[in-house]
């Protein structure tokens, strides 16, 4: 969410914003309710001036044994004037809400302007391609032949974009939790396990809702939600507090399984981990003071690099451009890991700074030794879902004869195996 004052003073600008990001909101409708909502305060604060001053009226004429009459009346009449201009209020500040929560934030001037991916920047590849001999196959065709992927009794069991691991693959599933979790708590992060289910106020705090309610799956007798990430949960452990500045930043990494109905996605990636219904993440969250968020964001991608890089994994960083930014970022490093069983680079993490959006929406706000309070920056990142690094161990790893070599960093994890092969 963005401050009032902001959108107020700076109507031009967003006006500009929301046509570099491609998006249709109704800031004039936000502009009129505000002023009206700022009329309408002034107009309650000198009608309670009034009647305090009637008040006064009424009881020195009481004290002098005169008629107060009049101003009794007078005083009744302002009395249910600010209770209808109170309730007036109340409506417009609902409406205001409503409204605001549509608005997307502001992107930082370093987001290069495009209206979707292809006007994304390139910024810098880690590693090398890797080299066949043979021509590598795509990462479901190498899990069904292993016998470690099964979709057609996922299918069976659930339905379209679910999926089974078994055997070595579930070791691997394992293996990659185990591992990114401690590589994280090494960079300093604090393990959480959070609810896995949400209510409607965590996912408006993070900016789910109302925007994006569709690609949520709500429970029908209730007001929860599963989760669509962990960074719902775990950003909302300090909703409605206010941290201690000289605590900041304070870094948390927590595993979750994470569900989607991918409704904007129909007949994109129907095929293989890449789009599930249901998958696996381990997620990366930080809250800092405004004065060092960017410091961090660039920390935070390290972070989720560090794992591509321990995994020898090829991959490219990619700033996001204004179109293809997510609603609540400011900015956005997308990861791009190389699958060469698909030949090309699919994103693997975002990792996003949201400034104060989300911590208004949330209230989360830090204060300092000298008593000063603002709003916190958040931000969060991929470290990595696991589903996708498991794709991409397979299709980067695999052998000729349809084994595929399990990364040195993950052998401790799998008990020292070295390769899968078909049993």
């Amino acid at each position: 969410m963005l401050s009032r004052e902001y959108l107020r003073e700076h109507a031009d600008a967003y006006r500009l914003v929301l046509k570099n990001r491609g998006t249709n909101v109704d800031l004039e409708r936000f502009l009129d309710l505000d002023a009206e909502r700022r009329r309408t305060i002034a107009q309650v604060e000198a009608l309670k001036a009034q009647r305090n001053t009637a008040t006064q009226e009424i009881a020195n004429l009481k004290k002098n044994k005169q008629d107060a009459s009049a101003q009794i009346e007078a005083m009744k009449g302002a009395g249910d004037e600010i209770k209808r201009l109170d309730e007036r209020l109340a409506a417009i500040e609902a409406d205001l809400r409503n409204v605001e929560l549509y608005f997307p934030n502001v992107p930082h001037e370093s987001v290069p302007v495009g209206s979707d991916e292809t006007h994304n920047r390139v910024d810098r590849t880690w590693g090398a391609r890797p080299a066949f001999s043979f021509t590598p196959k795509a990462h479901w065709d190498i899990g069904e032949a292993l016998g470690i992927l099964d979709f057609e009794r996922a299918t069976k069991i659930t339905g379209a974009r679910f999926s089974i691991l078994s055997g070595a693959g579930a070791k691997l599933n394992r293996a990659l939790i185990n591992f990114m979790l401690d590589v994280h708590e090494q960079q300093g992060y604090v393990e959480v396990v959070p609810p896995f289910m949400v209510n409607a106020d965590s996912l408006r705090g993070t900016g789910q809702l109302p925007k994006f309610e569709e690609d949520l799956f709500k429970l029908t007798d209730r007001d929860y939600y599963l989760i669509p990430t962990a960074e719902v949960p775990v950003t909302n452990l300090h909703r409605d507090e206010i941290l201690d500045a000289a605590a900041l930043p304070r870094l948390y990494t927590a595993y979750s399984p994470c569900f989607r109905s991918e409704a904007g996605s129909y007949g994109k990636d129907t095929r293989g981990l890449i789009r599930q219904h249901q998958f696996e993440k381990v997620e990366i969250v930080k809250f800092t003071t405004p004065e060092t968020s960017w410091e961090e964001h660039e920390k935070l991608t390290a972070d989720a690099e560090a794992v591509l890089q321990a995994l020898g994994l090829h991959y490219r960083v990619v700033t996001l451009s204004t179109g293809d930014m997510g609603f609540t970022a400011a900015k956005t490093y997308d990861l791009e890991v190389w699958l060469p069983g698909q030949e090309t680079y699919r994103e693997i993490s975002s990792c996003s700074n949201f400034l104060d959006f989300q911590a208004r929406r949330a209230n989360i706000r830090y204060r300092t030794a000298e008593k000063r309070t603002g709003f916190v920056h958040t931000l969060n990142g991929s470290g990595l879902p696991i589903g996708r690094t498991l794709v991409a161990i397979l299709e980067n790893y695999q052998n000729e004869d349809g084994s595929v070599r399990v990364p040195e960093a993950l052998r401790p994890y799998m008990k020292g195996v070295a390769i899968i092969a078909r049993s």
